[in-house]
Formats: structure tokens, sequence, C-alpha cells
């Protein structure tokens, strides 16, 4: 990689999605696949669930400690979700993006909408479910809520899925290699459009403006 690319700015990418369409596995995978692409690290007040681990899954603070987080503007985004608290650090996805590295949040809709409002060059992705009765089956197989928590899951289901049209791409999870393989088309072609790959093409363009012209040979 030239020193002028390396140079360059991480791309932000956003990915939402309504609960148990599975978008953490869908990340996850597409992080395996795309070379400089990293997942950022949410923060959460919610227990950690068996299995899971601090710093890697997430970073589990207590509710105090991420309200105060909240209250010295430390989070890019932050969002209240079934009664629990899930934060972007701000901190952390600029130490990222500084160094190079494309960065992808998982995030909901209303954390979506607090990362546009703040930045103007993230890229954007839905991820829809192949129907509305695919997800229920999926929220009841993975589920142990009750029928009334999964009703509440299936009702912000939604009002997530009307929001689809403020993203800049859409893509479906029927099967997951496609539904990857089509993220991993939308990374490739955001980092060669022209704006992001000004500072490697630039020298190169000025070889051609310095390359002296034919001589005419006279007689």
């Amino acid at each position: 990689m030239s020193s002028s690319a390396a140079s360059s700015r991480g791309l932000l990418f956003v990915v939402s999605a309504p609960s148990a369409t599975g978008k953490t596995t869908v990340v996850d995978r597409l992080v395996e696949v795309c070379p400089t692409l990293a997942r950022s690290l949410s923060y959460t007040s919610r227990p950690a669930r068996p299995g899971e681990r601090d710093g890697v899954d997430y970073h589990f603070v207590s509710r105090e400690t991420f309200e105060a987080m909240i209250a010295r503007g430390e989070f890019l985004e932050w969002a209240d979700v079934f009664g629990n608290l899930y934060g972007t650090a701000r901190r952390d996805t600029e130490k990222l993006l500084d160094d190079s590295t494309d960065v992808v949040l998982v995030i909901d809709v209303q954390g979506a909408r607090q990362v546009r409002s703040r930045t103007t060059d993230a890229v954007s992705v839905f991820v829809l479910p192949p129907s509305f009765a695919v997800l229920e089956q999926r929220l009841r197989a993975r589920s142990k809520d009750s029928d009334e928590a999964i009703a509440r899951r299936l009702a912000t289901a939604r009002s997530e899925v009307s929001a689809v049209d403020e993203y800049d791409y859409v893509v479906i999870n029927d099967e997951l290699e496609r539904c990857v393989a089509e993220l991993a088309a939308i990374v490739t072609a955001e980092r060669a459009r022209r704006d992001r790959q000004k500072p490697a093409i630039e020298p190169i363009i000025a070889t051609f403006s310095a390359a002296g012209q034919p001589h005419d040979s006279g007689d």
C-alpha cells in the first residue's frame, strides 16, 4: 500500500436490523472476510449472558457508569433497548478511523439516526429478514422471553422496518454467505469511490501531467 493510501482515514459503516435478523452473526462474518474492517465494541449496562466476555463481546459496565459517560458526552450514539443501555464510544471509534481502519457499527435505528446527525460520511446499511413470519419464527426459536416480550420485540421490528428508506443500502438475510457477500461488495464499492481514493490517485494522476510531451522530429 502506498504511503498516501495508508494515511487516509478509515470509513464508517452503520448496520441496523430488527432483533433476530442475524445482524451480529452477519457482521462478525463480514469482518472475517474484509481486511482492515473492524467491528466497534459497544458498551452496555446489561449483565453478560452465558459465554459472553467483557472486552470481547461488549464492554460491560454498570448503569451508573454508563449514565456518567452519557453526561460527559463520551458516546457517538447510545440507546435504551428494552430497558438496557447500549452505546458506541466516540473516542474508540475515532481512534480506529484515524488509524486508517474501516469501522462497522451494529446499532439500532435510533442509534443510526444519532450517528447521521453527528457525521456526514457514514455509510448505512439495513438488513432485512426474509419476512415478518420468518423473523417471528427466529425470535421464538432463539428466545426464552415471554410471549409479551416477544410481542414487544415484534412491534419494535415493525417500527424499525419503516425506517428502511433512511439507509443507503438494503440487503436481505435469507442466506448467510450471500448476505455477507453483498455487504462485502458494499464495502468494496465504497472504498473505490473517487472522493475516497483521492489520496491514492492524485499522485498517480500527477505523473501524467508531469510526463513530457513527445518531441517533434522536425523534417
